[in-house]
């Protein structure tokens, strides 16, 4: 079957079980398999695929896995990530957090980044592509990220992977920078996300009662492995700004952002001098 009959297939099929996004789902799909890139589409109409492949794939969409799963990897902040079940898929929000994590890092001089719960490491990693004045510790305690983690790190010779849980005392050297997207959700919200939401890991998901819970043991926990004005970056859910911010007792500067729709999304802050 020709890439253009697979992809017109695949949004009828998609469409007809009720799946959203056909078109683009589909068009992901084609192209993985046809090992081209979804701009590479129209170039490539007649190329061949096997169809039992495609179809393969396409059931797994209809039965509701999340379509970053099944292709395998995921783009994110100019890389790819490779990701799957076991770990959570890298969101298009949590580029803001680290692209402003990463126009700071940049003023530095030589430094050391920590990157708290990593899973894909896709933050981590993705400042240690654009800051070579960075070293960052990319902490995470999952053995299923891990697998994925250790995949994303190769090569990346300024980024160090460390097993290990952020609940625990890990013996890292002090860090100039702190970034991290915890689990934030409450867990008695979790019941209600979507399906494709419920494939991902309740540890990646689940932030406790109130969903607070990682953002108390950034504060409680970390506050003396940072040196003196040391900055912080965190992903937050929506709505969450003024609970993180009066959490944020050892530090200061704490400032509220926005993402692109208006809702909170980054919490920053800094590390005085007297703590």
């Amino acid at each position: 079957m020709t890439v253009k009959d697979a992809y017109n297939y695949g949004v009828y099929f998609l469409s007809c079980n009720g799946v959203d996004e056909a078109e683009f789902k589909s068009l992901c799909l084609v192209c993985s398999l046809a090992g081209i890139k979804n701009s590479q589409y129209q170039q490539h109409l007649d190329d061949e695929i096997i169809m039992k492949r495609f179809a393969d794939l396409l059931w797994r969409v209809k039965s509701g896995e999340p379509l970053q799963y099944v292709l395998g990897k995921w783009d994110f902040y100019e890389s790819e990530f490779y990701c799957g079940k076991g770990v959570l898929i890298p969101r298009p929000e949590t580029e803001e957090l680290c692209d402003m994590a990463i126009k700071y890092i940049k003023t530095l001089p030589d430094c050391v980044v920590y990157d708290l719960c990593a899973g894909t490491g896709c933050i981590g990693i993705s400042i240690a592509k654009k800051c070579k004045n960075a070293t960052v510790y990319l902490v995470e305690k999952s053995s299923d990220a891990m697998a994925y983690l250790l995949k994303n790190a190769q090569g990346v010779e300024n980024a160090k992977v460390i097993c290990a849980d952020i609940c625990n005392n890990v013996e890292l050297e002090k860090a100039d920078v702190l970034v991290s997207n915890p689990p934030y959700i409450k867990t008695d919200d979790i019941k209600t996300l979507q399906n494709e939401v419920l494939y991902e890991p309740v540890t990646a998901l689940d932030g406790g009662a109130d969903g607070l819970d990682f953002y108390r043991v950034i504060n409680d926990n970390w506050h003396n492995k940072v040196k003196p004005n040391a900055k912080l970056f965190l992903e937050i859910g929506n709505e969450q700004g003024s609970a993180v911010s009066e959490i944020l007792t050892d530090f200061t500067d704490i400032k509220v952002h926005k993402d692109i729709y208006g809702n909170d999304r980054i919490v920053t802050c800094m590390k005085g001098n007297c703590l």
